[in-house]
């Protein structure tokens, strides 16, 4: 037994068909399968975003509220691996 999920929008060109296979009847493992596939592609995210008409004031504020966050990750990521860099002179920098 298998599902099929097709993905026949124009936005993604590259899929034409997904196949998940059922093993041992186990339907809730597949279908955590194919929602983990829906998130990594976007799916579920422009299906959210298109269910309802998006005024233009309402577009510009999520656009700009996902380049601050962006911004802030790739920041914060910088600062993480600063901190975490090995060959140190200090093993603890800041703390005597």
């Amino acid at each position: 037994m298998h599902l099929t999920l097709r993905l026949l929008a124009n936005r993604h060109p590259s899929f034409i068909a997904r196949t998940v296979f059922v093993k041992n009847n186990d339907i809730e493992d597949a279908c955590r399968l194919v929602n983990r596939i829906i998130g990594k592609e976007g799916i579920l995210e422009q299906y959210r975003l298109t269910r309802y008409y998006e005024k233009p004031f309402q577009t510009r504020r999520r656009i700009n509220h996902e380049r601050c966050k962006a911004i802030y990750n790739e920041d914060m990521e910088r600062k993480i691996q600063f901190v975490l860099r090995k060959n140190r002179h200090e093993a603890y920098p800041g703390c005597h």
